[in-house]
């Protein structure tokens, strides 16, 4: 038995358009203050925040096509394309990184004087403070949503932000001391920063990818769900789990009495999949009913059914 889907989520895309905003907005301050200052560790930030339009683009495309409902050719909907934009997120912000490193490690074998500091802060700054207001947003759509797009461009916004908080330090620091070395110095921790935002994003995105399980404590709720049913003489195994994008699946084997008539056990059935729904918002769930009795019921509750006749490759 099975879940029909609800319908896809088009509001969305509206985060995206704000995130589009939100960089280009940020590249044109970030932009501005290195231009006042010559400063290369406010180049570094002028440079994530390109990558975060890029990102931003491409989580909108993304977002367009998760929101396609299934078809023939994908009849479990288009939900993983969200991991695109987080994987091609991921590697924007590693090349950024490197660059960044680059452009830091030329301005170290000669350095050179930041000029109008207070006025290149104070545009980073506003643009910092851009970046913080739209990634407190997106996390919270992102949490409401279930969207991991949303969840990387909020972390890698927030990141951005922090690294900022950063460079205006080093700047101000120069200002402070005449130290110019301290410029590219920072600019080299912000990219350390950034390679490891990017590797977290490229981590998750792959963990995706390859269908892992749902969290512990969610796994555990559907647990405690089913171990309620107990009392009734109702068990069950091969218990199976695993999320793709918003979505979340969960597939299972009950065993009931087997003088159960085909009512009970359609009953049965329907009331475990709505109250794992309840629990658990948006989860499509899979059950498949055995008798209790019969041996054949429980040959199956390793994580992989296939068997050797199905595998004829293994006769030798």
């Amino acid at each position: 038995m099975s879940h029909n889907r609800e319908k896809t989520f088009n509001p969305l895309l509206r985060f995206a358009w704000l995130s589009i905003g939100a960089a280009a907005a940020t590249i044109l301050l970030k932009g501005a203050a290195y231009l006042l200052t010559n400063s290369v560790g406010l180049l570094s930030d002028a440079l994530e925040s390109f990558v975060n339009l890029i990102g931003a683009l491409m989580m909108m495309i993304m977002l367009t096509i998760a929101a396609q409902p299934p078809d023939e050719q994908h009849s479990y909907g288009h939900d993983k394309a969200e991991y695109f934009a987080s994987g091609v997120e991921g590697i924007l912000v590693l090349a950024a990184a490197v660059g960044i490193i680059f452009s830091a490690a030329e301005r170290l074998a000669a350095p050179s004087p930041i000029d109008r500091v207070g006025v290149g802060l104070l545009i980073s700054t506003a643009a910092s403070a851009v970046n913080l207001v739209v990634a407190r947003i997106l996390l919270q759509a992102s949490q409401r949503f279930q969207s991991i797009a949303l969840e990387a461009d909020s972390k890698h916004l927030m990141t951005d932000v922090w690294t900022s908080v950063g460079v205006i330090g080093g700047v101000a620091a120069v200002a402070l001391t005449g130290w110019q070395i301290l410029d590219p110095i920072i600019a080299i921790l912000v990219a350390l920063n950034i390679l490891r935002t990017g590797w977290d994003l490229l981590r998750r995105t792959i963990s995706g990818l390859m269908d892992t399980t749902l969290p512990q404590e969610e796994i555990e709720t559907i647990e405690v769900i089913l171990n309620t049913y107990k009392a009734q003489g109702v068990l069950y195994h091969a218990l199976r789990t695993r999320q793709a994008g918003r979505r979340r699946f969960v597939s299972m084997h009950i065993l009931a009495p087997g003088e159960w008539t085909i009512q009970q056990g359609h009953h049965l059935l329907e009331d475990i999949e709505s109250k794992i729904r309840s629990a658990i918002p948006g989860i499509i769930v899979f059950t498949h009913i055995e008798p209790l009795e019969d041996e054949a019921s429980w040959q199956d509750t390793g994580l992989d059914e296939i068997n050797i006749q199905e595998k004829p490759w293994l006769d030798n």
